[in-house]
């Protein structure tokens, strides 16, 4: 039973995205390991950017400073 964890930040993912998402890992865990979509579990966890950081700073951070 194939498990799928997708992390994002919560900006703004539409539902359609999302399932989008759900729908195209599920598809090629099928087609590259013959894994039964039946049985394929993807969840998508959204991440304040205030709480995701890379080199040092927060996402929120980065963002601000490229602006």
């Amino acid at each position: 039973m194939p498990y799928v964890n997708i992390k994002i930040t919560r900006d703004g993912a539409t539902p359609e995205q999302k399932a989008e998402l759900i729908d195209g890992a599920t598809q090629l865990l099928q087609r590259v390991l013959d894994k039964n979509p039946a049985t394929t579990m993807v969840v998508i966890d959204e991440v304040d950017p205030d709480n995701w950081g890379i080199g040092g700073e927060s996402i929120s951070m980065r963002r601000a400073n490229t602006r």
